[in-house]
């Protein structure tokens, strides 16, 4: 039976009128975090994940492993809620490097240790990008799952994404968010919008694997018309959003191995038939970063972290070097 950090995913911001339900910790800046540990005591593990969420997720993720790896190894698990998600505060100066720096921390804080491995998924992968940027010598090893791409990186060729629609519909979500983000929440809050149900049954956002996961998950209900319409839900998803797809500080792409003796390593998972990521994006990452060790699953959509036996995959490869072959593309479609 899978173990660890499966509750009930994607919960909300929690109501200013409700004391906090979680440990959290105070930052040198004032602000708290909100965490939930699992997984082995931390002083019993042998290895310390921090599991960063993406977009309107919270702590409360899932992300399924089996009981019997994370006893056999000792793996502990620590989740938080990123700024102003869930039950920590928000962060007006928040920034790409900030979110590192909250990462970092929160390790300090719960004495994880020198070193810490980071699992980011999806938007998450941001703050782990920023990990490798800022504070590489706190890594023991990252794992980015289906990592968003931002289309201002320079890096990336014309050619790979000019008639890209995603580039354009973050183009035109990112000029609303910036000058008017008043008519950006009118809009994301009519009634005649289809609703959370409808777009996870669409199409053009999962595949037919992902549609059967919606089917047994929790689903994003931080994105139903009713919590956007809650001010303090709206802004954090509307500063996550900005975050995420505004200019860096960095171009992953310039980023050295943080790794340089091989004395661990960095994946990224990315699903063939994703299509909130495209595959083609994540492939040149990798050629273009030929430290970063891709794995592909062949009939995978943007929600693989739930499917059967993945966490245990991602698992195997970011702690014991271990490559399962079906998610191994060759040479020849990788720099395709």
């Amino acid at each position: 039976m899978p173990g660890m950090v499966s509750n009930t995913a994607e919960t909300a911001a929690v109501s200013e009128d409700l004391p906090p339900a979680s440990p959290r910790i105070r930052l040198a800046d004032g602000r708290y975090l909100a965490y939930r540990e699992s997984g082995v005591p931390k002083n019993k593990a042998n290895y310390k994940i921090i599991i960063v969420h993406g977009f309107g997720s919270s702590k409360e993720m899932s992300f399924l492993a089996p009981q019997e790896l994370i006893d056999e190894l000792g793996i502990y698990f620590l989740l938080y809620d990123r700024a102003g998600y869930g039950e920590s505060d928000p962060n007006p100066k928040r920034s790409v490097k900030s979110e590192a720096l909250d990462i970092e921390e929160l390790a300090d804080q719960l004495e994880l240790g020198l070193k810490f491995y980071v699992i980011g998924v999806s938007m998450g992968s941001y703050p782990t990008w920023s990990c490798i940027k800022h504070i590489p010598h706190r890594l023991a090893g990252v794992a980015l799952v289906v990592p968003v791409v931002n289309y201002r990186w320079p890096s990336l060729p014309d050619h790979l994404i000019k008639d890209d629609y995603r580039r354009k519909l973050i183009k035109w979500g990112l000029f609303f968010a910036e000058f008017a983000p008043g008519l950006l929440r009118w809009w994301v809050t009519q009634k005649w919008l289809p609703s959370t149900s409808v777009l996870e049954r669409n199409p053009v956002f999962f595949n037919s694997r992902d549609i059967e996961v919606l089917k047994t998950i929790p689903g994003f209900p931080m994105l139903s018309q009713d919590k956007l319409r809650q001010q303090g839900v709206f802004d954090t998803l509307h500063h996550d959003f900005k975050l995420a797809f505004s200019r860096w500080d960095f171009d992953p792409m310039d980023l050295s191995n943080p790794f340089p003796q091989n004395q661990s390593s960095v994946h990224i998972w990315q699903g063939y038939e994703d299509k909130v990521v495209p595959f083609q994006l994540q492939r040149f990452i990798s050629f273009k970063l030929p430290w970063i060790q891709y794995h592909e699953v062949p009939d995978g959509g943007h929600l693989i972290v739930h499917y059967a036996g993945l966490c245990e995959a991602i698992l195997r490869a970011l702690l014991l070097g271990e490559e399962h072959l079906h998610y191994k593309p060759t040479i020849a479609k990788i720099v395709s």
